[in-house]
């Protein structure tokens, strides 16, 4: 079974603190879409380095959203694209997939 966004890591982070965990959100709901599309861009456009540096950028999202495993994937895939290795791609693109509609019904 696939992983599945949660807020487990917001609500320890925030505790009580409902302002703040709603700030939190607010912001993922904001950065995820223009760090997707920035990575999108530099992977089409073969920059594979400048996309490395967008996956540790998303990987602190995903590790947000409690997606350990795919936090794995991402940091594997992230080295893969140093040496402009892409055959995680597919697998990552469902986790942004998997990120951006759990954050579409917030």
């Amino acid at each position: 079974m696939k992983e599945q966004p949660n807020f487990s890591y917001i609500n320890q982070l925030s505790g009580d603190d409902l302002a703040f965990k709603a700030k939190l959100i607010d912001i993922i709901k904001t950065e995820l879409p223009k760090e997707i599309n920035q990575y999108l861009l530099h992977l089409n456009n073969h920059k594979y380095k400048l996309a490395s540096n967008d996956v540790h950028k998303l990987k602190h999202k995903i590790i947000i959203l409690g997606l350990e495993l795919d936090y794995r994937l991402a940091t594997a895939y992230e080295s893969d694209l140093k040496v402009e290795n892409t055959s995680k791609k597919n697998d990552f693109l469902k986790v942004l997939e998997t990120m951006t509609n759990f954050i579409e019904k917030l």
